[in-house]
């Protein structure tokens, strides 16, 4: 998947500026798509370039000007042509946490121990993001009736995938430390 796929995606919501994007990229985007700022911006402009999204200037005082995006005509056809296409292969785990995992039993126990620990922070942290932003969707509804009356359901359906992923992360690290525990508990008895 390109970048801009996710850019056209976010964009759906309404027009953006960059900074709202980037934002958007840290926040809701997040449980799906990652991206640098620098990469958004550099996107965008190819995507203007193309025609697939307008920009509009927003002339300010004491700041400088604001552009907005939002998507054309052929940006929306993009996004059906996007929809349609078939998927590639399934996505793979590229985590350099895994990495140091496969080598703790001849690397520092400790420090990968404390690297679980700071990714669990880190996926509890952002399940209090995507609960905050699941409240705002909802706005005091049930997901029964938010998904009979919002006029997008994607949004929705992507922050409860990245929930689980959080929340799989949580208890992955919570069987790992605890598996840690045990083996150092075993290698003091015997030693």
């Amino acid at each position: 998947m390109a970048l801009r796929n996710a850019v056209m995606a976010a964009l759906l919501e309404g027009e953006a500026s960059g900074y709202d994007l980037a934002k958007a990229f840290d926040a809701s985007v997040a449980n799906f798509w990652m991206s640098t700022p620098q990469q958004l911006y550099r996107e965008l402009e190819r995507m203007e370039v193309e025609g697939l999204v307008a920009a509009r200037v927003i002339e300010q005082e004491r700041r400088p000007n604001k552009r907005l995006f939002s998507l054309t005509e052929a940006g929306r056809e993009a996004v059906r042509a996007y929809t349609a296409e078939p998927l590639g292969k399934p996505s793979v785990i590229r985590d350099e946490l895994l990495v140091k995992v496969q080598c703790l039993d001849a690397g520092d126990i400790e420090a990968v121990r404390t690297a679980i620990g700071e990714r669990m922070e880190w996926a509890t942290a952002k399940l209090a993001r995507y609960e905050r932003l699941r409240q705002r969707l909802l706005d005091g509804r049930s997901e029964e009736a938010y998904f009979a009356e919002a006029e997008r359901i994607g949004p929705y359906l992507t922050l409860l995938r990245g929930m689980s992923f959080e929340r799989e992360n949580l208890q992955w690290g919570d069987m790992a430390l605890r598996r840690l525990d045990q083996r150092s508990a075993a290698l003091r008895a015997d030693g």
